[in-house]
C-alpha cells in the first residue's frame, strides 16, 4: 500500500444495498468485524424506487426531474453514510459493492425499459455509494451476490458459512440478518484478497 502504516483495525465496508437503504459491514483484514448499520439512501420525503414505481406515474419530463431529485439526495445520504462509518473506523482501506448490469444511458430510456426500470435505482444507489467513496480516496471493489457468499466460506477456511454467522451473530447479538451477512461476506473477500 504504498509504504502507508496500515492499523490493525483498518477497515473494508462490505454493502448489501436495498432501493433506499444499505446495510454497511466493515471488517478489519484479519476479518474482525468492526462496525455494523444500516443507513439510509434518501431523504423520507421522497419515494425510494423512482425508476421503477413513480416515475411510471408521471409525465416523462416529472419522472426525469423526479429521478434527479432522488439521485441527488441518494448522493449527500452517500456521504453522510460513509462519513458516519469513517469516524467509527478511522482507516478504510475500500468499499465492496455489488456489481451493477449494464442499464441504457438515460433516465428516459431506463423509466421506459422493463428490465431497465426493475434494476435501476439499485444501481443509482450503489453509484452514489461508489462516488462518494471514490471522493474520499477509497478503492471500490465489485463482487457478485450469488457468489460472494461462496468465496468468504473459501477465504475464512470454514465448510458451514451459516455456522460461522451464527456463532458471530451469538456473540454481537441483534440485528444480524441476511443482509449483514452478505455485506460481511463481501467484505471478507476483498479484505482476504488485500492481504494476499
Amino acid at each position: 500500500m504504498g509504504g502507508k502504516i496500515i492499523s490493525k483495525n483498518a477497515g473494508i465496508i462490505g454493502v448489501s444495498d436495498h432501493g433506499g437503504w444499505a446495510v454497511l459491514v466493515t471488517v478489519a483484514r484479519d476479518t474482525t468485524l468492526l462496525d455494523r448499520r444500516r443507513v439510509e439512501l434518501v431523504d423520507d420525503t421522497l419515494p425510494s424506487l423512482p425508476h421503477h414505481h413513480e416515475g411510471q406515474l408521471l409525465p416523462m419530463d416529472g419522472a426525469v426531474a423526479l429521478v434527479e431529485r432522488v439521485r441527488a439526495s441518494a448522493e449527500r445520504h452517500a456521504v453522510l453514510a460513509l462519513d458516519a462509518v469513517a469516524a467509527a473506523v478511522p482507516q478504510i482501506l475500500g468499499i465492496a459493492l455489488r456489481t451493477c448490469p449494464p442499464l441504457p444511458p438515460t433516465i428516459a430510456e431506463r423509466i421506459t425499459n422493463y428490465r431497465a426500470r426493475n434494476l435501476a435505482d439499485w444501481v443509482m444507489y450503489r453509484k452514489a455509494l461508489a462516488a462518494a467513496a471514490e471522493a474520499r480516496g477509497w478503492p471500490i471493489h465489485w463482487y457478485e451476490a450469488k457468489k460472494v457468499l461462496g468465496s468468504a466460506s473459501q477465504a475464512l477456511h470454514v465448510k458451514n458459512l451459516d455456522a460461522f454467522f451464527l456463532q458471530l451473530r451469538r456473540a454481537i447479538g441483534p440485528p444480524w440478518n441476511k443482509d449483514h451477512k452478505l455485506a460481511m461476506a463481501a467484505a471478507i473477500v476483498t479484505a482476504t484478497a488485500l492481504s494476499e
